[in-house]
């Protein structure tokens, strides 16, 4: 070995005049560290990687794995008081995003950022020093503080600084500000204005990367604020327990928002959590760029051996106002502040070099991107108006039909509503390996309505994946799934239980797809049985699709019978949208004629279930088949009855209910869920101002009654629709 040379197992040291193009990215790694132990830092996916001072020397290690072992002790060390490569580089990414964040912080003084502006001065050493580990395939996900996450993970400054100014330049096309920073191209998957979604989704990424075997490790950045969210509990419980690839990157900088940490938790010390989870937990200064770099370094190398997650906690402080205007000193002191600038990170990397003229020039050139950045950002574009719903959904794709009939046949294959499904989702199973379901009892067990039976046998337990009793965990890891590239179904058993992650799918999955310009897709089932029956009281009894129809982004599906439960299921399985499927269990175990063969029913298509002349009925889910007995008595009083199923309440087909109208003259539109804001008065609305000309009669609505859903039958019959109620509303409205 040459002077100046060191080795580390099989691998070699080699200078940059000397590299090797065959070289994959994560091949290309450089081993430095302040002090010359040589902790391994890939830059070259970094912000400006390709513009470090030509004075560097820059060391790689040929080697097949992505993180090397760090060399021994006895290593050769540089001379005293020379900045490593290493040190260089991650001081570049430092002062990237020291100096991007003082432009912002200026340019919010002129008005040029509209909203809020939520800058990282102080705490930069910790998204440079987690980064620098990771490439452009591995996930990051962050909270509303997130400019230097993003600026450490490779986003040019002028993509941040547009985002800022609303142009249609920026990372998220103008439709995020400061806190809704995308770009997926680099594995920055998002920003999050709410506080503990970037932990849940990390594990999904954490998850994602299980299930395509990938070697990709996920991070999550968080303030100390979320460490006392019910979020920071269930992902480290879920990362814990399925052994995710997932680091926990805690940035302790004193106050969330303005309540001081000391207050508001009762354990100050976030490392320590980590071991009541059985996961490693570390606490770092976070103002130390290199020990952040070498704790970081291993935990990755440890996440990528497939040894599990870490939480890091990073104990800093946010020198400026949590958000650019606001006051700051009405909850800590000048004083208290001016320490802790004495502390800076930045500064502290410079210390002890007898030489500023590499850091100097490093200064100099940074401070012409930001520049050059800034009126790149100024003289952008503002996005197109008409740009404003693009991507709320995805693009309409084309599906396989049924070259079957529908209608019963005599001696056809009859299966229940229930084995239905489960046929369309063991045939896409088999065919997509990104898919796997999450759920309480969907394992070995089969599901409470048997939706799995089987399955766990054919697919093993990671993609038939038994989960804590955690529902906004594991939705929450869900998107970040599909953020990531798998398929995830959630199996909530009862449909109630979603709304304890009503925040994860209305705030998260629904928007991720607009806020991120379609660059990201979400293709989360989300599945569940409900419905008022049995006697199941009012935590077993909702379905609660007017509630999620409201929402943009989402997809809302009732099936009725089995034929349409096997369609809809299979097309909803290769949707790129979220999709909300609601199964009545009154209607689990119905029989009708189901095909063999794959088929799919697209959404936003109603059916015809009986064609009449004197009334339309709409009605979804069991009231489908209550209005089709209901019609069926009404024959016999010469009232024709013309049965329409919406199937999809999200996106509504209302031609053909307008169609249908036109025909009748009259609509009764029945729905077993509440009147106020529901299913029922939008059809109303829609009708009344796209038909009103063609109505004989008023619109007639039959809807459950305002109350929760009771226990005892005689209570549970009076508040939802029955087929004695849809024949009198029938002939009653036939009166008018």
């Amino acid at each position: 070995m040459k002077k100046g040379e060191s080795g580390v197992g099989n691998g070699e040291w080699r200078r940059s005049n000397d590299w090797n193009e065959s070289l994959s990215r994560s091949e290309r790694l450089e081993v430095a560290h302040a002090t010359g132990q040589g902790h391994v830092l890939d830059h070259s996916h970094a912000p400006f990687a390709n513009s470090i001072h030509p004075i560097q020397e820059e060391v790689v290690m040929k080697t097949p794995n992505p993180i090397s072992p760090l060399p021994s002790p006895d290593s050769p060390m540089p001379p005293p008081h020379s900045p490593s490569p290493a040190a260089l580089a991650l001081y570049r990414t430092m002062q990237i995003i020291r100096q991007t964040e003082e432009e912002l912080a200026r340019c919010h003084q002129r008005g040029l950022i509209h909203g809020a502006c939520h800058t990282y001065v102080g705490q930069e050493a910790i998204a440079t020093g987690v980064c620098a580990h990771l490439t452009a395939r591995d996930p990051i996900f962050s909270t509303h503080r997130g400019h230097g996450h993003a600026l450490a993970k490779g986003m040019p400054p002028s993509e941040l600084m547009a985002e800022l100014f609303g142009r249609s330049t920026g990372c998220s096309r103008g439709r995020g500000g400061s806190m809704h920073l995308f770009s997926p191209e680099i594995g920055m998957m998002g920003t999050s204005g709410i506080v503990g979604p970037c932990l849940l989704q990390a594990c999904g990424g954490g998850y994602s990367s299980k299930i395509l075997k990938n070697g990709t490790v996920a991070a999550a950045f968080f303030g100390d604020g979320a460490v006392n969210n019910g979020a920071f509990h269930e992902s480290l419980n879920m990362a814990s327990i399925w052994n995710l690839p997932v680091l926990f990157i805690c940035e302790n900088n004193q106050y969330a928002t303005e309540v001081p940490f000391s207050y508001s938790s009762g354990n100050p010390n976030v490392g320590s959590r980590g071991s009541a989870y059985g996961i490693l937990g570390i606490t770092v200064d976070g103002n130390d760029v290199m020990e952040i770099y070498r704790v970081a370094g291993e935990a990755v190398a440890r996440a990528r051996s497939g040894g599990g997650p870490t939480l890091i906690e990073c104990k800093t402080y946010r020198t400026r106002a949590h958000a650019e205007g606001m006051g700051d000193f009405t909850y800590r002191t000048k004083e208290e502040v001016a320490s802790w600038k004495e502390r800076c990170p930045i500064a502290r990397l410079r210390g002890g070099v007898e030489s500023d003229s590499m850091f100097d020039q490093i200064d100099l050139e940074v401070a012409e991107v930001v520049r050059k950045a800034r009126d790149f950002a100024e003289s952008s574009p503002v996005p197109d108006s008409d740009s404003a719903t693009t991507n709320v959904f995805s693009p309409s794709r084309s599906c396989v039909p049924s070259n079957d009939s529908p209608l019963p046949i005599p001696n056809s294959r009859q299966l229940t509503f229930v084995a239905a499904t489960l046929e369309a989702l063991d045939q896409a199973m088999a065919t997509d390996p990104k898919i796997f379901v999450m759920g309480e009892g969907i394992g070995e067990r089969g599901g409470n309505f048997r939706t799995t039976l089987g399955l766990h046998a054919k697919y093993g337990g990671d993609r038939l994946c038994d989960t804590p009793i955690c529902e906004r965990g594991f939705v929450g890891l869900a998107c970040g799934a599909a953020m990531t590239g798998t398929r995830p179904i959630i199996d909530f058993m009862f449909i109630d239980f979603i709304n304890d992650s009503f925040g994860e799918i209305v705030n998260q999955i629904a928007k991720m797809q607009y806020m991120s310009s379609g660059r990201l897709k979400m293709p989360v089932l989300l599945r569940g049985c409900g419905g008022v029956g049995h006697s199941a009281a009012t935590h077993h009894s909702g379905m609660y699709h007017s509630i999620y129809s409201h929402i943009p982004g989402l997809r809302v599906v009732l099936p009725s019978n089995p034929y349409d439960a096997k369609g809809l299921m299979a097309y909803a399985l290769r949707s790129d949208d979220p999709v909300l499927f609601l199964e009545h269990r009154e209607l689990m175990q119905t029989k009708g004629h189901v095909p063999t063969e794959h088929y799919e029913i697209p959404f936003g298509q109603a059916r015809v279930h009986r064609p009449g002349t004197d009334v339309t009925v709409v009605a979804l889910s069991l009231m489908v088949q209550h209005a089709l007995q209901a019609a069926e008595q009404l024959t016999a009083e010469g009232i024709s009855v013309e049965v329409i199923d919406p199937r999809t309440v999200s996106p509504l087909d209302i031609d053909t209910i307008l169609k249908s109208v036109s025909k009748t003259g009259r609509i009764l539109v029945v729905d077993e869920a509440f009147g106020p804001c529901g299913f029922a008065s939008e059809i109303a609305a829609q009708v009344s101002d796209a038909g009103f000309d063609d109505l004989d009669a008023p619109i007639k609505r039959l809807h459950g009654e305002q109350a929760p859903t009771p226990y005892a039958p005689t209570l549970e019959q009076a508040v939802v629709p029955n087929i004695q109620r849809i024949t009198q509303a029938i002939r009653d409205l036939v009166k008018e």
